[in-house]
């Protein structure tokens, strides 16, 4: 007949090891929750489902995500921030939930440096300027040409106010003298929806989600924002081409923790999502979005929010921009 040892506390501190480092070495002995605090149907919901899918494999426990929308990310990216430290609930880091939204929003409830531990930046995703087939404009020199004619008439949507889109947007409108209205959405699924459905004449989103609109020709792209022309959109320039370099920033999507995410936790999160990435499929699929895989280090990553959040800080500064 086999002996069962109970293992204690008393054991445990006999043998020299703490009871959490023991519970740490477990990690994860049940499901992982990732949150991406955008709606369904968005890049962040797109990268995120595929790096979860593979991400399970290497962590030995499944993956799941769970879309928390609203607020222009805040909420989502409130209750990684308020989740225990203890690996279970993750989630999807964007330049909207750490940079964007936390420098137009005093209020949001959470400090986008000190109340997460990065982890790894999955994916740099271009951004782009998309119009309904009805606009006038198929090119930027006759959208630009559009909006100087026309100020006030038109509007553009976004995944939420405070989100990357909008103030990139608004960016945007200060560098050339243009003035187009703001619709905020509750997520880039519902803002492309009524874009492709030509309820607003425009869009500023991420490429990824954007792109099959585009290449189905339901939407036109006009600009964006890459470090050099995109392979999927050989025609379309860059913000930098058309003089607007500062608009020209990527977003990131990355996996974070809250605060204080123990490091046995962090490393053994970085290691299964370095292999999730190199997994055929997900190079494949997150590529053929018009991304880039990124795979950078948790301090790289740390480093990389905290420019970011700078960057954004300034500019609403410069432009005066607030949530009213």
């Amino acid at each position: 007949m086999q002996r069962r040892t109970l293992v204690t506390a008393t054991t445990l501190a006999l043998l020299g090891v703490s009871s959490g480092a023991w519970a740490q070495a477990a990690y994860p002995s049940k499901p992982v929750r990732l949150v991406v605090p955008f709606a369904p149907g968005g890049t962040t919901d797109i990268i995120a489902r595929t790096i979860a899918e593979k991400l399970g494999g290497p962590l030995g426990q499944t993956v799941v995500v769970e879309n928390k929308a609203g607020g222009g990310g805040s909420i989502g990216a409130g209750e990684i921030a308020r989740s225990p430290a203890d690996g279970y609930t993750l989630g999807i880091a964007t330049v909207s939930t750490t940079a964007s939204n936390p420098a137009i929003n005093p209020k949001i409830g959470y400090n986008p440096i000190t109340d997460f531990t990065q982890i790894i930046n999955v994916a740099a995703t271009p951004n782009v300027i998309a119009v309904h087939p009805s606009f006038p404009a198929r090119d930027y020199k006759g959208f630009i040409a559009e909006l100087k004619k026309n100020p006030g008439k038109y509007s553009f949507a976004t995944s939420g106010t405070g989100g990357i889109g909008h103030l990139q947007f608004e960016l945007y409108k200060s560098l050339t003298n243009t003035f187009v209205t703001h619709i905020p959405y509750r997520g880039a699924g519902p803002a492309l929806n009524d874009t492709v459905a030509g309820q607003v004449p425009m869009i500023f989103d991420n490429l990824p989600s954007a792109l099959p609109f585009i290449k189905d020709g339901r939407l036109i792209a006009i600009a964006v924002a890459a470090p050099t022309r995109l392979a999927v959109l050989p025609n379309v320039p860059t913000f930098k081409e058309v003089g607007l370099e500062p608009v020209n920033r990527m977003a990131y999507y990355g996996i974070q923790g809250p605060k204080n995410l123990p490091k046995e936790i962090v490393d053994k999160v970085y290691t299964a999502a370095k292999k999730a990435m190199e997994d055929p499929a997900v190079k494949a699929r997150i590529e053929g979005t018009g991304s880039l895989l990124v795979g950078n280090t948790p301090q790289q990553f740390t480093a990389q929010v905290a420019a970011e959040y700078e960057v954004y800080k300034k500019v609403v500064a410069t432009q005066k921009l607030t949530l009213e």
